[in-house]
């Protein structure tokens, strides 16, 4: 009777002569087969990404990989300065100031438009019938004194430069969903109710890639 202790995952196990992640051989289906991309996809949603979903999260990555002169870029500077041996808490330090200021930008645009859609019978099919969600929903979030997540950026007053190449990644990669589609639907019609001209930001477009993706809102910071 075999009595070596065993438990159950769905990530992966070992033992003295293999290593299995997400049910493969990790030295013999993995390595030099999949990319670091491809493996965070497969880890989050339980299935390997196509090619198309492949490189749309992974432009997400690359996208948000810099993130500007920011609180938690500066408390991961000032804790490395502080303590140059402890790289790694410096990046905690930074990862623990993410929150609804800076990073938690691409979960809110994720979530408004989530919850935007799940309460829509039918889903457009056209611009128009987009622009007519997009109008009622950001009047309605001006009546309620709130702001449209993904709107404004402070240094790009104009267009911030990714959004425009990622809604072209979507549409080359047969990503464009009713994400993307409301969120650019927001872009063309908010002034009417604003009074002004915002760009859509980075941060928010990849909410909407992320939403359209299938991942919730509730994971994409």
């Amino acid at each position: 009777m075999n009595t070596t202790p065993t438990f159950r995952t769905g990530l992966g196990t070992s033992d003295a002569d293999s290593i299995t992640l997400l049910g493969r051989s990790l030295p013999d289906e993995m390595l030099g087969e999949v990319t670091f991309g491809e493996l965070a996809f497969w880890l989050v949603a339980k299935r390997p990404p196509t090619n198309d979903e492949r490189v749309m999260f992974e432009a997400v990555l690359v996208a948000l990989a810099d993130h500007g002169f920011t609180p938690t870029a500066i408390a991961a500077r000032l804790t490395y300065l502080s303590a140059p041996d402890s790289i790694q808490g410096a990046v905690a330090a930074g990862i623990l100031g993410g929150g609804s200021r800076f990073l938690g930008v691409t979960e809110d645009s994720a979530g408004f438009l989530a919850t935007t859609i799940a309460g829509i019978e039918t889903l457009p099919t056209d611009e128009a019938g987009w622009d007519d969600v997009a109008r009622t929903v950001v009047a309605n979030t001006r009546a309620a004194d709130r702001f449209v997540p993904g709107l404004g950026h402070p240094v790009h007053k104009v267009t911030d430069p990714r959004t425009p190449k990622f809604m072209q990644l979507a549409r080359d990669h047969n990503s464009f969903g009713p994400h993307l589609s409301l969120f650019a639907a927001i872009g063309r019609v908010h002034p009417e109710s604003l009074g002004r001209t915002l760009p859509l930001n980075g941060a928010g477009v990849c909410g909407a890639v992320l939403a359209d993706l299938g991942f919730s809102p509730a994971i994409v910071r």
